[in-house]
Order: C-alpha cells, then structure tokens, then sequence
C-alpha cells in the first residue's frame, strides 16, 4: 500500500536563507502553534493506547520505548524522567533506541535499517505479555520499529507507535496506533521540528496519565519525587508545609526524618 509522507513533502515556506532571524522565528513559531491542534484530533487514538499502558503497568507489566534518531532519543527521555518525578523503578519505562546507548548522542549510521535488532533489543529486556512497546517514528517506516513491533505482535505482546503519517507500514502494523498529522516542516523534511514536538507531547500525556493513574500523584503534586538536588528538596518541604500547615522548620524535619513527601504527609497525619 503506497501512501504519502507528508512529513517529508516540501516546506511551505522558501528561500529561508534569505529571511532575517525575526523573520525565521516568527515563521518557525507559526508552524509550532499548529502541532497541540493536530495532536488535540488524535485525542481518541491516544486515550486507547494509554488505557492499555496502565492495564499493564497495574498487572505488573512494563512500558517500553523503542525508536531510531530523534524518536529514539525522546523515549528515552520521557522514560528517564518518570523515575524522579514519579519514583517509580528505573525498570519500569524503559526506552530504547537503534544503534544502542552510543546514538543518544551521535548519530549511528544504518542502525535504524536492521529489522531484526529491535526485537534482539527487547528479547535483551526479557521483554513478554505482560509488558507493552510502543514503536515512535515519525516517518512511520523505520525497519528497525517495524520489525520489533511485528515480532511483538506474533509473540502476543501488545504493540502501539507515535507516528506523523497516515497509513504508514508502522501505523499498519501497530494494534494501537497513535497517527498526529503535522503536516510538512518548515525546513523541508527536518522531523526532529513540529513531528518531533508533536511526539513529545503525546509522550507527556501517555506517561503523565499513566503515572497519575498508577497513584503517583496526590492532589496536584509530585509527592513521590526523588529528593536529589536541592530544589526538589525545597519544593518537598513546600509541599509538606502547604498539605500540613506546618513551619518551614517542622516540614524540613518531616522531611529528613522520611525521606519522601508522601511519607511524611502520611505519618503526620497518622502520627
């Protein structure tokens, strides 16, 4: 089935060498402000797959992240930070991305036309049922994605993706896809712009919920973060100090006595 790649059809916009830097910005900010209203039309796609995420992120299962280039490099980061906002395991969201922990920084050439090494990536991870994988590529045909998800699929493994284009072999192959039309960049095929924000916002939104609704969250705030450096220690005591009504002295004291703002919370008011 042929279809079109409209993340990589021809910028409406041309001759940008020629514009000046306040004309470039305003452009650039233009096109940006459209990616939240493409992202607002897939708002049924991504409610689906993140109902299937915390499924099995409550029966135990993992989330995984498997992408190539700037989609890689974004799972990893939606994965890295759940830990520390949400204190959950550094096992439980994992991302990964072709050509190994060395592409997070340099490009890896080819790494991403290996349709076997996504699957051998994820069999490294003890991937299984219980866990679930969502392939990210904006162009939606990255043979290293593709391949992993279809062997998912065979191994009854749930599968999704964050793709930019409809009807994309990766769209097809994923049993809960995730497709944000973007329309084409500013600077012609350049996807790490409006396809790459675009997949960063349905990442927040898939993790944020997830976490929120695996009880993460109290009221509005982070009480499960990791106190390592000393802005979240003083948000922490913030926290405690709003929530309890206490001083500033008595929440650092809570604090350092519990290591963790729930904890804190909970044995004062149960205390």
């Amino acid at each position: 089935m042929s279809f079109i790649k409209t993340t990589e059809t021809d910028s409406k916009y041309n001759h940008l060498e020629k514009m000046s830097v306040s004309e470039l910005l305003q452009n650039i900010n233009n096109e940006d402000k459209t990616v939240a209203f493409s992202v607002e039309k897939s708002l049924p796609q991504i409610e689906k797959l993140t109902e299937k995420v915390v499924e099995k992120l409550k029966a135990g299962g993992r989330l995984f992240y498997i992408g190539a280039g700037t989609s890689g490099r974004l799972g990893i980061v939606d994965a890295s930070e759940c830990p520390p906002t949400f204190g959950v395991p550094h096992d439980l969201v994992i991302g990964l991305i072709a050509g190994g922990d060395t592409a997070i920084r340099k490009a890896v050439e080819f790494a991403e036309d290996s349709e076997n090494q996504g699957w051998e990536d994820l069999q490294k991870e003890n991937i299984s049922e219980k866990d679930i994988v969502i392939g990210i590529a904006a162009s939606g045909t990255t043979p290293y994605v593709i391949g992993a998800l279809k062997k998912c699929n065979e191994k009854n493994i749930p599968t999704a993706c964050i793709t930019c284009n409809e009807g994309s072999p990766l769209a097809i192959t994923a049993k809960f896809p995730v497709v944000v039309i973007v329309g084409p960049e500013f600077v012609t095929g350049s996807s790490r712009m409006k396809a790459g924000t675009a997949q960063k916002l349905v990442l927040n939104m898939i993790s944020t919920t997830a976490m929120i609704q695996l009880g993460r969250v109290k009221g509005n705030k982070m009480v499960d973060m990791q106190l390592s450096n000393n802005k979240l220690v003083d948000r922490g005591v913030r926290m405690i100090m709003t929530e309890l009504n206490v001083s500033e002295k008595e929440a650092q004291a809570l604090l350092e006595k519990h290591k963790n703002v729930r904890n804190a919370i909970n044995n004062f008011q149960n205390g």
